[in-house]
Formats: C-alpha cells, sequence, structure tokens
C-alpha cells in the first residue's frame, strides 16, 4: 500500500457507507475505543430500553410482561437475530446462558451420541475456559482424554477415536481465522462432530455455519454484539442434530412443557431443549438493544469494513515496527484473520497501560501481545490514524519505558 496521509484517512471517512452507525453508540470524549472485541461500546438506546423493561413492563405490567411483552420468547427471539449473523436459520440457534455454560452442555451432548468415541479434540493454546470444559466433560463422562495439538495441525490429528473437535474461530490472541468449511468436511469424513467458539467472530466477520457444514457453535453476546458486560451469550445446533442430542442440564425452560410442572423430564422439540433455567430479561434486554444496532446495516459492508481497517493499521505501523521492534503476530491476509490484530512486544503491557493513560484503549495478552480490535460497527478510519500517532510519540518519546506502566505494577 501506499503511504497514507491524513488527506487519505479523511477521503475514507467520509465515505464510509457505516459512518452514521458510530452515532447509535454512546463513545466518551478524548477516548480511542480499540477494544470492543474484549467489552462492545454502550449502544445509546440501551439505558432506555433497558429503564422501559424496567419500569413499564416489570414496574407496571408484573408478572403479565411474560406473554404480554414476550419475555417468554426472548432466547429464540434473539437467537434469531444472532443467526443472521451467523449465516443460521432462525430456530438453529437461542440466546441463553454463558459461553462456558453452552460448551459444557454442547460437548456433553456431542460427546454421548458416540460411546465408541473416547476423545474431545481441541487446540493446544486456545482459551482456556474451552480446554478446562473439555476436560471437565470427558472426567464425567469416563472419556479417554482430552487431545491438544497446535491449530495448524487439527485437520490432520482427527482421529477414529475423536467424538468432537473443539475450536475457537479466530484465535483470542493473534487473530487467527481457521477454515471453517475445511475443518468440518476433514471432521466428517472421520464421522467426528465439530463444535466451534465464534466469540471473536460474531457480528465482525463473515460466519456461514449453514454453508460450511457447521454442527454445533457457541458465542458470547457482550464483544462485537455490544450486548453488555457479562450479557447472555448463544448457542447453535443445526437442524439435523437437535432430536439426536441431549442437554445435560435439563431445567425447565427446556422442557416440553414447562408450565405442566410434570417430575419426568421430556425434551421440548427442536433448539428448544437447549435451554435451562429463567431467561436473565434486564440482561436480555440490553442485549436486544445491542442486537438492534445491525438492524439496517449492510452486514457484507460491514466486514468488508473490519478488515479495512485491519489493513490500515497494519500499514500504519510498518514504520513503528522497524524503529521499535514490533512484530506482527497476526495473519496479513484479511482471508485468515478476524477483526483484531496483536502486535509482539517484549514491553507489550507497559506500552498498553501507556497508550491508556494518553486516551487509546486496546488491550495486553500474555506474554508480549498488543492487541486492538477494530468493531466496524463504530470505529472509524481516523481512530486507527490517531492511536498510531500516539503510540509513535510514545515511543519515540521513551514514555513507555516510565516505571508506573511497568508490569512490575501489576495488582495481582
Amino acid at each position: 500500500m501506499a503511504a497514507v496521509s491524513i488527506a487519505d484517512i479523511f477521503e475514507m471517512d467520509a465515505h464510509d457507507p457505516l459512518a452514521p452507525v458510530r452515532d447509535r453508540f454512546q463513545l466518551p470524549e478524548g477516548v480511542i475505543y480499540l477494544d470492543g472485541n474484549s467489552l462492545g461500546a454502550l449502544p445509546r438506546q440501551t439505558p432506555a430500553h433497558v429503564a422501559h423493561v424496567v419500569e413499564s413492563q416489570w414496574g407496571r405490567d408484573l408478572i403479565r410482561s411474560w406473554n404480554r411483552h414476550d419475555w417468554i420468547g426472548m432466547p429464540q427471539r434473539l437467537g434469531a437475530k444472532i443467526a443472521g449473523l451467523i449465516g443460521a436459520q432462525g430456530d438453529e440457534v437461542v440466546a441463553c446462558d454463558s459461553t462456558s455454560v453452552n460448551l459444557f452442555k454442547l460437548l456433553h451432548g456431542a460427546f454421548a451420541l458416540s460411546p465408541s468415541r473416547t476423545t474431545i479434540l481441541c487446540e493446544r493454546a486456545g482459551f482456556p475456559t474451552d480446554r478446562y470444559m473439555a476436560q471437565s466433560v470427558v472426567d464425567l463422562a469416563g472419556g479417554r482424554g482430552v487431545k491438544a495439538v497446535e491449530r495448524t495441525q487439527i485437520a490432520d490429528a482427527i482421529g477414529e477415536d475423536t467424538a468432537v473437535v473443539l475450536l475457537t474461530h479466530v484465535d483470542y490472541r493473534s487473530g487467527h481465522k481457521l477454515d471453517m468449511a475445511a475443518v468440518n468436511r476433514a471432521a466428517k469424513d472421520k464421522g467426528a462432530l465439530v463444535l466451534w467458539d465464534l466469540s471473536h467472530s460474531a457480528g465482525a466477520i463473515d460466519v456461514d455455519l449453514a454453508a460450511s457444514g457447521a454442527d454445533l457453535a457457541v458465542g458470547c453476546g457482550y464483544k462485537y454484539l455490544n450486548g453488555g458486560p457479562g450479557a447472555p451469550a448463544f448457542l447453535y445446533v443445526g437442524k439435523e442434530l437437535q432430536e439426536r442430542l441431549s442437554s445435560p442440564l435439563p431445567g425447565w425452560m427446556g422442557h416440553a412443557q414447562p408450565f405442566a410442572f410434570w417430575q419426568g423430564y421430556e425434551p421440548a422439540p427442536g433448539i428448544d431443549r437447549f435451554l435451562c433455567g429463567t431467561p436473565p430479561i434486564l440482561a436480555m434486554a440490553a442485549l436486544e438493544s445491542g442486537l438492534a444496532q445491525f438492524e439496517s446495516v449492510d452486514i457484507g459492508a460491514l466486514f468488508a469494513k473490519g478488515q479495512a481497517l485491519c489493513d490500515l493499521y497494519i500499514d500504519l505501523m510498518q514504520g513503528l515496527s522497524q524503529r521499535h521492534g514490533f512484530a506482527l503476530a497476526s495473519p496479513k491476509n484479511p482471508d485468515e484473520r478476524g477483526s483484531h490484530i496483536s502486535f509482539a512486544h517484549p514491553e507489550a503491557y507497559a506500552i498498553c497501560q501507556a497508550l491508556i493513560s494518553r486516551g487509546v484503549i486496546g488491550d495486553f495478552r500474555t506474554p508480549d501481545l498488543l492487541r486492538m480490535g477494530f468493531t466496524p460497527l463504530y470505529t472509524r478510519y481516523r481512530d486507527v490514524w490517531e492511536a498510531v500517532q500516539i503510540l509513535a510519540d510514545i515511543m519515540d518519546s521513551g514514555v513507555w519505558d516510565d516505571a508506573r506502566f511497568s508490569q512490575k505494577q501489576r495488582v495481582t
């Protein structure tokens, strides 16, 4: 790419079809927010929407709101909205529980389908919770164990003993994206199921579960979906598996007739059987507002903008890489990454803290990664430009070497 000028940046923002969407979010003055891949920004309408649910629905209509305002249908209604962002049908996704709980439910159900297969295959350095849940399922079910390999070795490592392959679609550190369709084909050839963690994918990059032949997936609601801290998660089960899979957490909301109050459990048909307890309505309302921000947005343009922001950041970082030793730790090819970019540097933690003190909020991932997330709904090209200019000033002036930013000062 040719050298980019500030005039080029203004031109990019002026012609960005998604530029007006930024106004839907409450972004503090003087802050460049590049951590929406950890916690999405607050939509402006969320406080009023949640207040309406609290005051008008809960406060005025009380328990009648379960029917009058369809609280009871929120998991399915929000699931259908999420389905449109991940290439699934509306009745293949429900919003419920946490990512960890949903991982456990689907891993256990998938593992139980093939008693002769006793291994869960996962990536060696995936998000730790995924590994914890896989080990728990194997221990409870009396399986042989969890086999962990490098991401590049997944397809070749699937064997006749593999029951489930558990993978993070986009790596939480590097942003490396696996070829979903290729892994799904490799697993099907060996008779194994694949469970995808879409936490760093949904709402940021193109995901087509149906076209790729995906079996199962989970994801969180608080990153790119902007549902708020600890927002409800979601799970996906392809239609052909829904009647075969059983949930190990048979709560009353997953019952075929929850209000019959039978003592015996009969799973609901379809995706509803993967519900468990009563949905947290106020948290669901915040997630509902977050998902509403995708309405009227050209999804193709959204995903293209995310990659354009990543490309711009990589390009602008070239000079700093040469002067100060930053090493790109994310794929340069847009087809192989998510919507965050990491650069490795021995003092990444101190540099990240120095950036935050200057109003640029990114994050650090151990041991040496400076990670920046580019949420296409509200990140401007100008934000990327200004963040790199501030980083250059920090590095050239040596401010990052200030003792107050040292990793040794971290509270553990």
